[in-house]
């Protein structure tokens, strides 16, 4: 039997997904041949992002590898463009002269990037961000040494391609045409929270902004002029303000062409012979660009294509955002209007903010961030049109409370599923193949999914989903995970296991971690590269550099960033101890350099708000001159120690409390720890330093020094409890620096102290502590991680090298002798 000839234009997502679905359905009808633009097999698109961020390597993203193409017989054209389409000789015209019949053709163009009209977008530097080739430009233009970046578009391509420069090291700045980033998809409270979140992630935002000139020098892009004459400078600037339907060769062809190539509810252009789908495609006045409505289209088509039946109908959008460490997702009328109701709840302290909204007793959209695991939850209440009036008092808590308080099966939600239902949108695998590969090939762990499926593969927001269907499948066979978890997505491992590694097998660099414990992502994440960079400072003082590119923006910068976008910097004072001399620097600064705001702490310091970032090295710069260095304000480590002003001027002081808490923290600034740390002595049980909710805190008594251990006074209000009972000063110093090495040693990255000790219990820790040998060996631990730890990063960034000799002799740091 003779095959019939099918030729796809378009080698990306949805073209090869319309062969995949036409192959799975009749896989001996047509002899294919594949056109595709890129020199390339066909990979993820939506992935690139993990690719610029340096998270995922190209071959983490290929879907279909040359021995499919092989497999299936499928004749690949890469890197071969189609130039025309001859719809009354049925053949296709392509690139060097090569001609191609065809007897069914399918139109997978996909969509061009929108470029603004502006002068100098010809500049070199200027890219959009549509494929591979423009993520290597961009990470070329990255290896630039203090390069910056301008995106164009607040959507979500724009942010995805901004935190991606960010991770590789760039200046990101986002300016955006709205008031409210992704306005499309999150309504202003979302869209502000997103706002926050890039701040934190190296992503600044210019919001309601008009571009009016790229401007350059010598042929190269140095900046973006905006129309109310400022000019942000940049290396690099991106364009991501939208994409069009790809048309061209259909409207050249004579096919029907509005905004896309229209087609029909079969994916049948104006030509019976000739389908389109993907992005390039118009259905009922509408074009899509995400890839759900994508996998359903190619449904539809392979339907079409092998006399099946299944229209497409159009589709119903949500929306997921990929930005690391960033839990958006948005559904439907996420903004409500007239007739609809909402629910909103908010947690400020975790930054959760939840919107669903109600018209008719029925879902009609919702917004999600911080929190989005009932996303998919609320989506199919909302397209199988659910009346919600029952659940409406626990609808805002989500899928589990909801379903549990009501007395219903978590897990019939996921059972009612149909076999179609598409679980992984990024990789287009619906429940009935995830439940096939499981028992079939006997799967039993959710890793074992992914290897197989590729559900969860990707992006990771369908994992919840993922692991209902392979519990649901196994029953009693399946086995909740048990033992701590693992310390980010990249690995199995929980934090124990890697520090215990690091250590005895003397692993001194990311790499020969990620080797060693195998990690299943090339370069790690946003969540395990800061985690490991602490863990080989903590073991390898003297061995391992600092990775600045794995710490938070404000670690990066030495400065807090604020709402605004400018800078809070914070000059170290000794135990709140000032001068004249010093007061009268901050004040020329501030005069200096117009800073807003200049207000006390109250870790008993002085902020200076409002700082541009441009300005801070001279600001860091002025502050050295008056021998003042930086508070480490923003740092993983020793914060302040605040004092009362104890025995010297109290009648009611028993000890030199302000004497103890100077000598304290000369001694412990600038060690690195597992999350921020704070101390306080007071100079009496009054306790006026509030040494009882701190980290780690001395009470002076008459007889001597009480040492406190695991206080918190921020979102968990949590009181200390004693550690022990010193008689002198220099023994208070001695246990205060063994308990900190301690910490350093055990805690978790990002876990309190108070959580540490929580976890490892008080009594393990007095044990250590008090033991006059295991107490000297932390002790003199901590002194040899000091000698590479005094560093003040206003000076270092100042002289532009690695300097430990930074400051005047009246504030070196002296150790107190063992």
């Amino acid at each position: 039997m003779t095959k019939e000839k099918l030729v796809v234009i378009g080698n990306g997502m949805a073209g090869c997904r319309a062969v995949e679905e036409v192959l799975k359905r009749d896989p001996d009808r047509y002899e294919i041949a594949i056109f595709g633009t890129e020199p390339r097999v066909n990979y993820n698109r939506i992935m690139l992002s993990p690719v610029l961020a340096g998270e995922k390597s190209f071959a983490d993203i290929v879907i279909n590898d040359e021995a499919w193409y092989a497999d299936n017989g499928i004749a690949l054209h890469a890197g071969r463009a189609v130039t025309a389409v001859d719809l009354d000789g049925r053949k296709v015209a392509a690139e060097g002269g090569l001609e191609v019949p065809y007897d069914k053709l399918i139109l997978a163009t996909g969509s061009d990037p929108f470029r603004l009209p502006l002068p100098g977008i010809d500049l070199k530097g200027v890219v959009t961000f549509r494929d591979l080739d423009d993520v290597e430009a961009m990470v070329a233009a990255s290896g630039k040494p203090g390069a910056k970046a301008v995106v164009i578009g607040g959507g979500l391509l724009g942010l995805e391609a901004a935190y991606g420069l960010a991770r590789r090291g760039m200046s990101a700045t986002v300016v955006h045409l709205m008031d409210v980033l992704m306005e499309r998809q999150l309504d202003e409270s979302a869209g502000f929270l997103l706002r926050e979140a890039l701040l934190e992630r190296g992503v600044e935002t210019v919001m309601g902004a008009h571009s009016e000139e790229i401007v350059g020098e010598n042929g190269q892009v140095t900046g973006l002029k905006l129309k109310d004459g400022r000019t942000l400078p940049c290396d690099l600037l991106v364009m991501a303000v939208g994409i069009k339907p790809n048309a061209a060769l259909a409207r050249a062809a004579g096919l029907a062409v509005n905004r896309g190539i229209v087609v029909d509810d079969a994916m049948r252009t104006s030509d019976p012979a000739v389908f389109a789908v993907g992005e390039c495609a118009e259905h009922r006045g509408n074009c899509y660009g995400l890839v759900a409505p994508i996998w359903e289209m190619c449904r539809s088509l392979a339907e079409s294509m092998t006399d099946g039946e299944g229209a497409y109908e159009g589709s119903v959008l949500s929306t997921r955002l990929k930005v690391s460490g960033v839990d958006v997702f948005s559904a439907g009328k996420f903004s409500g209007g007239e007739g609809c109701e909402d629910i909103v709840f908010r947690d400020a302290g975790r930054g959760v903010y939840k919107r669903v909204v109600i018209e008719d007793g029925k879902v009609a959209g919702a917004v999600l961030f911080g929190d989005a695991a009932d996303g998919n939850w609320y989506f199919d209440l909302m397209r199988a049109g659910t009346t919600v009036t029952d659940i409406r008092e626990t609808l805002i808590f989500g899928q589990a409370i909801t379903e549990g308080l009501s007395g219903l099966d978590p897990n019939a939600a996921v059972a009612a599923m149909p076999d179609t239902q598409e679980i992984c949108g990024c990789n287009g695998v619906c429940k009935g193949s995830i439940v096939s590969a499981i028992t079939t090939q006997g799967l039993t762990t959710l890793d074992d999914v992914k290897a197989v499926t590729k559900a969860s593969a990707s992006c990771g927001s369908c994992t919840p989903l993922v692991e209902q269907v392979l519990k649901l499948t196994l029953g009693d066979g399946f086995k909740e995970q048990t033992g701590p978890k693992p310390m980010c997505k990249c690995t199995h491992k929980p934090h124990s296991d890697v520090r215990k590694a690091i250590v005895e097998w003397e692993l001194k660099s990311m790499p020969a971690v990620m080797q060693a414990m195998e990690w299943t992502t090339p370069d790690g994440c946003s969540s395990c590269r800061p985690a490991l960079n602490y863990y080989l400072l903590c073991a390898w003082p003297s061995e391992y550099r600092d990775d600045k590119q794995s710490r938070f923006i404000n670690e990066r910068v030495h400065a807090n960033i604020q709402k605004d976008g400018t800078y809070s910097v914070v000059p170290r004072m000794w135990g709140g101890v000032t001068t004249p001399d010093e007061l009268r620097a901050i004040a020329d600064v501030a005069d200096k350099f117009a800073i807003p705001t200049v207000k006390v702490t109250g870790g008993q310091r002085i902020d200076l708000l409002g700082v541009k970032k441009d300005d801070l090295p001279a600001v860091w710069a002025d502050l050295n001159a008056a021998g003042m260095v930086s508070g480490h304000a923003y740092a993983k480590g020793l914060r302040t120690v605040k004092t009362c002003v104890g025995s010297d001027w109290c009648r009611f002081g028993t000890q030199d409390s302000t004497g103890l808490g100077v000598r304290l923290e000369k001694f412990l600034w600038g060690s690195w720890a597992p999350a921020k740390v704070k101390l306080a002595v007071s100079g009496c049980p009054r306790n006026c330093a509030e040494a009882t909710c701190k980290d780690f805190g001395v009470v002076c008594v008459d007889s001597g020094y009480e040492i406190h251990i695991g206080g918190a006074a921020g979102l968990h209000i949590q009181g200390t409890q004693v550690l022990t009972r010193v008689a002198t000063e220099d023994e208070a110093v001695w246990v205060i620096a063994a308990a900190m090495q301690l910490y350093r040693e055990e805690g978790w990255y990002l876990e309190r102290v108070y959580k540490w000790m929580a976890r490892v219990g008080l009594e393990s820790i007095q044990a250590q502590v008090t033991d006059p040998d295991q107490r000297k060996a932390l002790y003199d631990r901590f002194v040899f991680s000091q000698r590479f730890a005094r560093i003040d990063p206003w000076a270092e960034r100042v002289a532009g090298r690695h300097t430990e000799e930074f400051t005047p002799m009246s504030r070196r740091m002296e150790f107190v002798p063992a």
